[in-house]
């Protein structure tokens, strides 16, 4: 269980790490620190800087860097922040009734940053986050990995890949929760057809691109839903996805398997 002190520490961190991102080095002193690895440090000195730790270790250990602001957080506990790998904070939402598969749905569109969810996630030592659409389609829609920095808009928390693209996965689901009436699957084995007969488009779409070799003419129309299951296929998107039985999983592993995709599971 997180201590009580973990808390107003958190939210103490966070706020001075956005105000004083880029260059200030601050100095968190006499909290308690427990280390990724390593023995629990009962009065510790963290150095940060820029958004990331230079120095951790007893006092007396670890130099105050002159000029340094510096927080005296005594009687606190200081650990790294939680990441959770499968979350719906912000009140987002991806694909809705018409179709089973809706991989142009982008939960980015639907996060509200306002959301009290974002801010007891926050609270509770949760500083990186999955933000998922539901599991109740086969393909619910794009997922988006968040910093839970305090923000105005979404665009304030987004984690960023080197091209500078969102940093997200895809939300795959199978198992029970898409069973439904059409337009959904009614059994297992239709689930698995119809992602499978998506997939199969994707990569003919992607044959059709590569073959028109940047020639406007010869480009086919344009498919949301097919581009992003490209960036699947080609390994720029990995897919989370939601599951239920053993057997669920062998589906799973079936599909990403024939399809050369990566893929990871949540239960």
């Amino acid at each position: 269980m997180l201590s009580r002190h973990l808390l107003p520490l958190t939210a103490a961190l966070l706020l001075a790490a956005g105000v004083h991102a880029q260059e200030k080095l601050l100095v968190f002193q006499g909290a308690q620190i427990i280390p990724i690895t390593g023995e629990p440090i009962p009065s510790g000195v963290l150095v940060v800087q820029g958004g990331k730790i230079l120095a951790v270790g007893p006092a007396g250990a670890v130099a105050v860097p002159p000029g340094a602001e510096i927080h005296d957080v005594t009687g606190k506990v200081l650990m790294p922040g939680l990441v959770d790998s499968h979350s719906h904070i912000g009140a987002g939402s991806g694909g809705d009734g018409s179709s089973p598969i809706q991989p142009d749905a982008r939960v980015l569109d639907s996060i509200d940053v306002r959301d009290a969810s974002l801010a007891k996630a926050r609270a509770g030592g949760i500083t990186t986050v999955n933000v998922m659409p539901g599991s109740g389609h086969l393909i619910s829609g794009q997922t988006l990995y968040l910093k839970l920095r305090a923000a105005r808009t979404i665009d304030d928390l987004l984690i960023k890949l080197p091209d500078g693209s969102n940093a997200g996965g895809l939300k795959m689901a199978n198992g029970t929760n898409s069973i439904r009436t059409a337009p959904f699957p009614g059994t297992r084995a239709k689930s698995a057809a119809l992602v499978r007969e998506q997939y199969i488009k994707a990569q003919e779409y992607r044959a059709k691109i590569e073959q028109a070799k940047g020639e406007a003419e010869k480009m086919p129309p344009r498919d949301l839903a097919l581009e992003e299951l490209v960036e699947v296929l080609d390994g720029r998107r990995i897919v989370q996805h939601h599951t239920h039985r053993a057997d669920d999983i062998l589906t799973v592993l079936r599909l990403a398997q024939e399809f050369g995709y990566p893929s990871s599971s949540t239960m």
